[in-house]
């Protein structure tokens, strides 16, 4: 099975395009105002505009209040919804919407208790663990943490890049990619060449 790919962080109409003229399957747009790759509703929108039905727009968010949630998807198309905190599962399920969590890979998490409470996610997306930090840390965690029966839910994020993520999917088999720093030039602006670079990646890990 294909691997999808999703870029994350991003702030410009101009950098979607190029994601999904690679061949992305999907965008991330970060509303967590501390992070450098947040995105207003309007930048939101602007990006949003230029996505084709296809392609899937994320929205990201960490320990948001519900309220601000139901908000922007009434000012925002967003198809799946990401949690980056402490949401519990009642809490990731509360807006009617798919959705994904983020689980930050600290030493001794159980992945198959934690595959069992978010059981109604669409997949887990698996960061390296930074304390203090919600995500975006750029650090690659251990692979051979994954269990093999919980790969086909396994959204595999943290510190990919194009010269990492070929062996990534080899050796992991993930249901899909996530990068953000990876592919950027400076923190929220991507660059064209590393997209293109990763997505190809991507496609060898698969082929081989």
């Amino acid at each position: 099975m294909r691997t999808r790919i999703k870029i994350c962080g991003i702030t410009r109409p101009e950098d979607a395009l190029v994601a999904v003229q690679q061949g992305a399957d999907a965008i991330g747009l970060v509303f967590y105002p501390p992070s450098p790759r947040a995105v207003s509703v309007e930048q939101a929108r602007k990006v949003v505009e230029v996505i084709p039905e296809f392609v899937t727009v994320v929205g990201l968010f960490v320990d948001e209040d519900r309220v601000r949630i139901a908000s922007l998807l009434q000012e925002v198309h967003i198809d799946l919804l990401q949690f980056h905190g402490k949401e519990d599962a009642a809490a990731c399920q509360d807006h009617g919407r798919p959705w994904i969590k983020a689980v930050r890979m600290r030493d001794g998490i159980d992945l198959a208790a934690t595959a069992s409470e978010f059981r109604g996610a669409t997949g887990l997306l698996l960061d390296a663990y930074e304390s203090g930090k919600p995500g975006g840390t750029g650090t690659v965690f251990d692979w051979e943490r994954i269990p093999e029966n919980l790969a086909s839910r396994i959204i595999l994020a943290g510190g990919l890049n194009p010269d990492n993520i070929e062996a990534a999917v080899r050796q992991v088999h993930p249901y899909a990619v996530d990068v953000s720093g990876g592919v950027e030039q400076s923190k929220g602006i991507k660059d064209a060449g590393k997209i293109a670079a990763f997505i190809e990646g991507v496609k060898r890990g698969d082929n081989s």
